[in-house]
């Protein structure tokens, strides 16, 4: 499971270092990097990818939402391996779809990476409530820190 946030730096070759604690597990196999619709990139071992990819493209391309969807998370989506050092190359499309210039917040959500420019993640976590009332979605009724 990946989890943690962690701010990174992007080389002047638009290369990504991926975190030591991670490299072993991510750097085994092959990557895909993609665009979310929340103005993020997305990171998953292939293995993870797969079944998404699989789904999405059972979607309707008729309906607008799905084939909007189609575009974005398959057609924005790059097989990514390491060089020898653990670096990742960023193409400009997902790094100008994503805003990312030269720092970017690389944050674990369990099966995959989310990648946040630094001003779209500060703004993205300025956002986050759960209600006024402090209340909990209906599904996590009962669930407590």
């Amino acid at each position: 499971m990946f989890k943690g946030a962690t701010l990174l730096n992007i080389d002047g070759k638009n290369r990504l270092a991926i975190p030591t604690k991670y490299r072993e597990e991510l750097l085994t196999g092959s990557l895909v990097l993609t665009a979310h619709p929340h103005g993020c990139l997305l990171l998953y071992p292939i293995a993870a990818w797969r079944p998404i990819q699989e789904k999405i493209m059972q979607l309707s391309s008729f309906d607008k939402k799905s084939s909007g969807l189609q575009r974005l998370l398959v057609g924005y989506a790059e097989d990514l391996s390491s060089d020898s050092t653990g670096r990742l190359l960023i193409s400009s499309e997902l790094r100008e779809y994503a805003s990312i210039n030269k720092i970017l917040m690389f944050v674990g959500q369990g099966s995959h990476f989310e990648l946040w420019s630094k001003e779209a993640w500060v703004k993205q976590i300025k956002q986050i409530k759960i209600n006024d009332k402090g209340e909990l979605p209906a599904e996590l009724g009962g669930f407590s820190l």
